[in-house]
């Protein structure tokens, strides 16, 4: 497994529980956050194009439909949240309403939250797993370096070469 797909499933996993976790610690203040979220327009433009944003940066850099269960789930990942922020973008405010009062996000706020916390926790130890690394203690590689020009390359970050 190539890693990209390990480094965008490790971070999709742990945003998505992070964010679960803080959701279900303040249902109420989500509650209310994102049902003023649908009512109000112009924010829905700008969740709209940073959903775009990390959509577009996903599958651009990792449309990958072969090579095992992991890759294909990061890529559908990316396309989902492109679509998800071009709807944003592009639905009328009425029908978003609409669609959001359908989806009961009050009464199933639990099950939603779930459902993020379960598909994150699968694919966070699935990218471990697939790297013989337990979640709790990954590393960077030590010997992953490739030069970029007058910087060192290692799959975690950018070093400046100093000699």
């Amino acid at each position: 497994m190539s890693p990209l797909t390990t480094f965008l499933s490790r971070l999709i996993g742990l945003f998505c529980i992070l964010i679960s976790v803080s959701m279900a610690a303040h249902r109420q203040a989500t509650v209310q956050t994102v049902t003023a979220l649908v009512y109000d327009p112009p924010l829905l433009l700008i969740v709209g194009m940073i959903g775009l944003t990390a959509g577009v940066a996903i599958v651009l850099g990792h449309s990958v439909w072969s090579g095992g269960v992991l890759p294909v789930v990061v890529s559908l990942v990316g396309w989902l949240i492109l679509i998800k922020g071009l709807l944003f973008l592009f639905i009328p405010p009425d029908a978003a309403i609409t669609l959001f009062e359908r989806l009961h996000y009050d009464q199933f706020f639990f099950g939603y939250v779930a459902i993020s916390f379960i598909f994150a926790s699968i694919s966070r130890m699935a990218a471990s797993a697939r790297n013989g690394v337990s979640p709790q203690l990954s590393q960077p590689p030590q010997d992953d370096h490739r030069r970029i020009g007058a910087f060192h390359r290692n799959d975690h970050h950018l070093v400046c070469a100093t000699s």
